[in-house]
C-alpha cells in the first residue's frame, strides 16, 4: 500500500490541471484515483497537518494549521476547487463502490466548507485555539513511531509558530457565546500545565543538547503565550462574549447530511429517539424491580455503585475482561477478530487523566512504524482521600466496566480497528461517520448482553445489575439525542438541557452538567444512539431479506468490511437499495 501510495503521489500532477468541467465515464475511474489522492496530500493533510501525523503520514509533522483569516480563506478556496473536480467526475461512470467514495469525499469536503463558512468556530470559540495547538504537540508525544529526538524537532518547529496562533486568535474572534468562553477558560490551567509538565516529560529520552536546550527556549514562550491568552480571555473577550452557540435548522440539516449522509426530518428524529428513550426507561423500571421490588431504581443504582473493585485491582478487571469477551464473541460466531493482538492496557497518561475514564487509542491506519493501540484507564491519585477514591470508582462498578469494555476494546472499536487493513479503499481509511464508529460501539453495548454474554462467575442478580448499567448508558445517549436538536434549533436553554439529563437520563447533576456544555460544541453527538438504531434497523432488514441464510456474525463481518462509513453506504452495499436508514 505505501508503494502504490507514493507512486500515485508521482503521477498526481497530471491531475492538477484538470479543469472543473464534466468528465467523460471512460476516465472517471482513474481521474477520481487521482484526485483523491491529490485532495489529501495537496489540501486535506496541508492545511490540517496534525491530522497528518495522526493518520501516519510523517512528513506533515513540522507544520502547523495556520489559523489567520488569510489562511482559512485559502483553505476555503482549496476546498471549493477540489470540491468542483470532484463533482465533475460522472458517478455513472464508477463502479458502485468507487462511486459510493466520490459522495463520501463530497460529503466530507461539504462538512468542512460548512464549518469555516456557516458554523464559523474560528470567530465563535476560543478554544479552537488553545486546545488546537495542545493537540498539535499532543500526536507527537503518543506513541514512540520515530525517536525521541526526532519527534522534539519536530514538537520545536510546532512550538515556534505557536504563539502567532494566539496572535490570530484575538483577531478572528467576534462575539463568542459566553458558555464556550467560559470552557476556554476552564480548560486554560491545565493546558499551561501540559506545555509545562507533561510535554517536557514526554521528551525526557531526547539525546540531543543543542536540540534540548531550544526546546526549552520555544516551550517557554508557548508557556508565556498561553498564559497571556487566559488573561485575554478573562479580562476583554469575556465581558464581550454574547453570542449564540445554536447552528439553526438549516445548518444543523445540513451537518447531519454531510457529516451521516441523514437527512430525516429533525422532528421525526426526535420522536423515533422518544420512542427508543421510553423503551429504555421501561425496561430500567422492569430491571430494577426485578431485582429488589422493595426499592426505587434510585436505590438500586446506589447499591450498583458501590460493586466495583479496588484502585489497584481496576487494571485487573479490564484485563479480565478481554479475555471472556474474546471467547465469547468467538464461541457465539459474533465477529471475526482479524488479529490476536490485543490492546496495550495502561494507566492513562497524565496529560489525559483530567478529561477521560476510558479511551481506546489505536494508531493512524498508515502509521507504520508504532503499531500497538492503548487501551487507557484513569486510575484514582494515590494522595486521593478514601472517600474521593471511593466515589471516582463508583463510575467504574460492574455494569460500568463491562459496557466500557465491550465499547472500547471487544467487539467495539478496537474490534473495528483490527479490521481496518481491510477497508475497501483510501478514502474510507481517512473518512469516517460517528453513527457508524461510535454508534457501532454503542451497538456493541447492547448487542452482547442480548446474546447472553456476562463474565463468568455472574450470578443472576449482578447479572441484571449488569443490564442497569447498560440501560443507564443507553438513557445518556438518549438525552444527547433530545438535547443536540433542541438546545441547536429549537430554543432550549442549558437549564432546561440540564435538567432532561437529569429527569430523562437519570443522570448526577455533574454529569448533567457537563454533557451540556459538551453538547454546545459537539452539536450532533446524537450519534451514539442515532447510529444504534441505524444498525438495529438494517440488521432486521437484512435478516427479513436474507432469512434462515442470516447470521449475525455474517452481518457483523459484512457490516465490518465496508468501513466506518455513514449507514446509508452500508446499507446500500448490503441491501442493495436506498431503502430509509431509520
Amino acid at each position: 500500500m505505501r508503494r502504490l501510495f507514493s507512486l500515485a503521489l508521482f503521477i498526481i500532477a497530471a491531475a492538477s490541471t484538470l479543469p472543473a468541467q464534466r468528465i467523460s465515464a471512460d476516465g472517471a475511474m482513474q481521474t477520481f484515483s487521482l484526485l483523491s489522492e491529490q485532495y489529501f496530500s495537496d489540501t486535506y493533510f496541508h492545511y490540517s497537518p496534525t491530522a497528518g501525523t495522526q493518520a501516519g503520514f510523517h512528513q506533515y509533522d513540522s507544520q502547523l494549521e495556520d489559523y489567520s483569516a488569510a489562511g482559512i480563506a485559502r483553505e476555503i478556496a482549496a476546498l471549493h476547487d477540489s470540491l468542483k473536480k470532484i463533482e465533475a467526475i460522472p458517478a455513472d461512470g464508477l463502479d458502485r463502490s468507487v462511486a459510493d467514495d466520490r459522495e463520501l469525499l463530497r460529503n466530507s469536503i461539504r462538512s468542512q466548507l460548512l464549518t469555516l463558512e456557516a458554523i464559523r468556530m474560528w470567530e465563535k470559540n476560543p478554544d479552537t485555539y488553545s486546545s488546537g495547538v495542545t493537540n498539535a504537540i499532543f500526536v507527537l508525544m503518543e506513541r514512540p513511531y520515530a525517536s525521541a529526538d526526532t519527534r522534539l524537532r519536530a514538537a520545536v518547529d510546532r512550538e515556534k509558530l505557536i504563539p502567532q496562533v494566539f496572535a490570530e486568535a484575538r483577531k478572528n474572534l467576534k462575539n463568542p457565546p459566553k458558555i464556550y468562553t467560559d470552557i476556554a477558560l476552564d480548560q486554560i490551567a491545565g493546558l499551561v500545565s501540559f506545555f509545562e509538565q507533561d510535554v517536557p516529560a514526554a521528551f525526557a529520552d531526547a539525546t540531543d543538547a543543542k536540540l534540548k536546550a531550544e526546546f526549552a527556549r520555544t516551550n517557554t514562550a508557548v508557556v508565556a503565550a498561553m498564559k497571556s491568552y487566559g488573561d485575554w480571555m478573562k479580562s476583554d473577550l469575556l465581558p464581550r462574549s454574547n453570542g449564540s452557540f445554536a447552528l439553526g435548522a438549516d445548518t444543523y440539516r445540513k451537518k447531519l447530511l454531510y457529516d451521516e449522509m441523514v437527512d430525516t426530518p429533525l422532528d421525526r428524529l426526535l420522536a423515533i429517539n422518544e420512542t427508543n428513550l421510553k423503551q429504555n426507561q421501561a425496561e430500567f423500571a422492569r430491571v430494577a424491580k426485578e431485582i429488589d421490588p422493595s426499592k426505587t431504581p434510585q436505590q438500586i443504582l446506589d447499591e450498583l455503585k458501590t460493586m466495583h473493585p479496588a484502585g489497584d485491582k481496576l487494571l485487573d478487571a479490564f484485563r479480565d475482561s478481554f479475555t471472556s469477551e474474546i471467547l465469547f464473541i468467538q464461541q457465539h460466531h459474533i465477529i471475526t477478530l482479524p488479529s490476536d493482538v490485543r490492546p496495550v492496557l495502561e494507566e492513562t497518561p497524565p496529560f489525559l487523566r483530567a478529561t477521560t475514564q476510558a479511551s481506546m487509542d489505536p494508531p493512524g491506519p498508515f502509521e507504520r512504524n508504532s503499531t500497538k493501540a492503548f487501551f487507557n484507564v484513569t486510575l484514582p491519585e494515590k494522595t486521593w482521600s478514601p472517600q474521593r477514591t471511593n466515589d471516582y470508582l463508583a463510575v467504574f462498578n460492574v455494569g460500568t466496566i463491562v459496557s466500557t469494555s465491550v465499547h472500547e476494546t471487544y467487539p467495539g472499536h478496537y474490534t473495528q480497528f483490527l479490521w481496518q487493513d481491510r477497508f475497501p479503499s483510501k478514502v474510507r481509511k481517512l473518512t469516517m461517520a460517528a453513527t457508524n464508529v461510535e454508534g457501532w460501539a454503542h451497538y456493541t453495548e447492547q448487542m452482547m448482553l442480548d446474546e447472553g454474554y456476562v463474565p463468568p462467575g455472574t450470578d443472576e442478580r449482578t447479572a441484571k445489575m449488569i443490564r442497569l448499567g447498560q440501560l443507564l448508558d443507553a438513557l445518556l445517549r438518549n438525552a444527547r439525542f433530545n438535547v443536540a436538536i433542541r438546545i441547536h434549533t429549537m430554543g432550549m436553554t442549558t437549564e432546561e438541557a440540564e435538567q432532561f439529563f437529569l429527569k430523562e437520563g437519570y443522570q448526577q447533576p455533574e454529569i448533567a452538567r457537563m454533557e451540556t456544555r459538551r453538547g454546545t460544541s459537539d452539536a450532533t453527538y446524537l450519534y451514539y444512539t442515532l447510529g444504534k438504531l441505524e444498525i438495529l434497523k438494517l440488521r432486521a432488514d437484512l435478516k427479513s431479506k436474507q432469512g434462515a441464510a442470516f447470521s449475525l456474525g455474517g452481518f457483523h463481518d459484512a457490516f465490518m468490511r465496508q468501513g466506518p462509513e455513514p449507514i446509508r453506504i452500508v446499507r446500500k452495499s448490503l441491501l442493495g437499495d436506498d431503502s430509509p436508514v431509520l
